[in-house]
Order: C-alpha cells, then structure tokens, then sequence
C-alpha cells in the first residue's frame, strides 16, 4: 500500500542534510570532522539556571500538566524583559504567550492563520522554517530577494505589485540567520508602515536579540509605534542564554495574534515542563552577566575565525565581520565560485575536514554563499581555518 503524504510531498529536499550525512559517514570512518555547519549551541546553561530546574523538578505540583500559553509569572517575567532591555510595555495576560522555542511558536502560529490560497512573504536566503511553515500550512510562498546590494523594502513592494492575491503574511528575522544582516529602527519603521498600507500580519523571529557585538544593539520591532497593531515577534533563550535543548521561547505584541496562537496551542499541547518555565523565570530576572559572558565567547570565535582566514597570502579568505548572531556568512571564494556553495560545502569537508552549510539550502539568492556557525572553541576554530587554507591553496578548481 502507497500513502500520499499531501504535505511531505510539498516539502523541498532539505539541501543541508547532503553534507550532515557526508559528515556522519566520515566520522563513522574515524575522521576528525570539524562541524560548524548546525547551529547547535555549544555553550552550557548558566549554572543557577540549571539549580533552578533541578529544585522545581522535585517539586510534585511541577510534575502535573502546565498552561500552555505560559505560568502567569513567566508571561510577567518576559514582559519585564522587553520594558528593560527595549522600553515596551506590554500586557502579560493578553500580549505574551510562552513557546516551546521560537521555531515551535512561528510555525504554530502559521498554521493557525494560513491556508490554501492564503500568500505569504519571506526573505530569500532565510532560516528554513520561515519558508517551509507556510508551505505545511498549506500557503502561497512568495519569496523576496535579501542581498545586500539591495533595498529589500523595495523588493517587498515589488512583490507586492506582482502578487494576486495580495499576501496576507510577512515573515522576517533581524538579525538575519544566515546573512546576519543587521537593522536599525528605521527599517523596523518602514516594515510597519508597509505592513499597514497592505493590511499584513508581520511576524519577526528576534532569536538573536541579544547575540550583539562592537556596540550594536539589535531592536526590537515592537518599539515602533503602530507595531502592535500588526506584529507578532519571537524570542528564545537557546543562544543568549544558552538554553536551545530546553526549548523556551515566547511570543508577544498584537493581541488579536497572541489569542490566536495560545488558542491553536491549547489544542496542541500542554506548554514547556512548569520546572523548565520556572528556570526561564530565573534566567529573564536573574543575573544577566552569563549572557554578557556567551557574547563574549561568540565575539571571540568570530574573531578566530575571520582573522585566521584572513591572513595575508594565496589562501586569505577576506569575511567581514558580522555584528550580531552566532554565525559568519561568507561567499565563496571566485576561484571556487562556480562550483556552487553545496559542492564546495563538500569539498571542504572531504579535503579540509571541516563541515559548512551551502548557502544554497537557505534560498537561491544564498548561492555562492557558506555558513560558519561559531559551536566550536577557538582552538578548533583556529585548527578549521588552517585547513580550509590549505585546501584553497592546494586544491584543484
């Protein structure tokens, strides 16, 4: 018997996985495979984070089914948070509902409002669930160019020009994984009024809002005013504090969007372990030095990376340095350019042991294009980029 999976048979291949499983078969082989391809946080959780967890798990009232828009005290906690860190006030009762990380709270939230027939916008290159959500949601994607020789206002609105129906969604996320491209408020500042001329739902993944170096601070979209009529932005705990395997997340701004999206969660599931919420309690309104602490260490693999592979010589590999997320976007060197960002991804990882993500497997417009993602120490940091070296120096074209 043959199923007929609808939505699977929707889903693109997912490009990335080529090289994982390149990378598993070569250290199944006893290789020393360096892997800053998955951005999979290396970093532990703050230490009075973890007590925290581990005290309210011998509590029994924590064992029981939690609320699955979030503890009154955490949706207070995150609140507090954004009045802090971004001067918003918001409502803990109807503009802040806890996720079980970003990822699962945009994607919810997506298939909660979009249909067949419903057009959503998103960036092209963009983190992959951004585009695959609308397309298991059943969703028109309609992807718009992010590069950076151009206005990517402007390409929203041609879009909008040449879409019928008109979109209902727009999906973005700045700091941008994987361009890291950056934004001030003013950008934040066109989206809403862009947002309220074309009657559309904006949802902004803000998964590294506080993965900032040199003096950047990222902002918020909700600091604008008008954003709360149109705008649902996300958060998570995975990269600033180092809480990506317990899954804390959480959503705020319009209300009409909160509703809807603890309303589809309420069918779904019962929330994040209380024991868990409780520890993101402690993490929002404890000490904040451990996330000063992480951005630390991010800005100094960042730092090892770029600069080892700058170094002058045949081999120097020029990077910008990026001010925010845990990531570098590099385009590929011209020598190696037509070959692809997926087949070089594999020669790197054949020839210089090192694993990268292909551009490519974000969007077309990320072709020529690798990513770096900063989850090993210096030192490996430091050991990849003597490799990939090597391999540009050495390797046939």
């Amino acid at each position: 018997m043959r199923h007929d999976f609808n939505k699977l048979t929707r889903l693109p291949p997912y490009i990335l996985s080529e090289v994982v499983e390149m990378m598993r078969a070569a250290r199944r082989a006893g290789e020393d495979i360096i892997d800053l391809g998955m951005g999979n946080p290396d970093l532990p959780t703050p230490p009075h984070v973890v007590e925290k967890i581990v005290e309210a798990t011998r509590n029994p009232r924590n064992h029981r089914y939690s609320q699955s828009k979030g503890i009154p005290n955490l949706r207070a906690a995150v609140c507090e948070w954004y009045a802090r860190r971004h001067g918003v006030t918001l409502d803990p009762e109807t503009q802040a509902v806890a996720t079980i990380g970003a990822k699962e709270g945009l994607s919810h939230f997506v298939l909660m409002t979009i249909g067949a027939g419903d057009v959503v916008l998103c960036p092209d290159p963009a983190y992959p669930i951004h585009q695959y959500s609308v397309i298991i949601a059943g969703g028109d994607l309609r992807q718009v160019p992010l590069t950076p020789d151009s206005d990517f206002i402007v390409n929203l609105e041609e879009a909008v020009a040449r879409t019928w129906p008109k979109p209902k969604m727009l999906i973005v996320s700045f700091p941008a994984n994987p361009t890291t491209q950056i934004v001030d408020r003013g950008f934040f500042e066109r989206i809403v009024a862009f947002a309220q001329e074309h009657d559309l739902m904006v949802l902004h993944d803000f998964a590294y809002a506080e993965v900032c170096f040199d003096g950047y601070k990222p902002p918020s979209i909700l600091e604008v005013p008008g954003a709360e009529d149109v705008a649902l932005e996300f958060v998570s705990l995975s990269k600033s504090h180092s809480m990506a395997g317990w899954r804390v997340g959480f959503a705020c701004g319009n209300r009409e969007m909160v509703h809807a999206l603890a309303r589809i969660k309420s069918y779904l599931d019962y929330g994040m372990p209380q024991a868990i919420q409780i520890g993101a309690i402690t993490a929002l309104r404890g000490p904040q030095d451990c996330v000063a602490q992480n951005v630390e260490i991010y800005r100094e693999r960042r730092d090892a990376l770029i600069d080892a592979l700058g170094l002058p010589g045949p081999s120097a590999w020029k990077i910008e340095k990026p001010l925010a997320t845990m990531f570098v976007w590099a385009q590929i060197p011209e020598p190696f350019r037509a070959m692809g960002s997926l087949e070089f991804s594999k020669r790197l990882l054949v020839e210089a042991g090192v694993a990268v993500s292909a551009g490519v497997g974000f969007g077309e417009s990320g072709e020529g294009f690798v990513r770096f993602a900063l989850v090993e120490n210096k030192h490996r940091i430091r050991q990849a980029a003597r490799g990939i070296r090597r391999f540009l120096r050495e390797a046939e074209v």
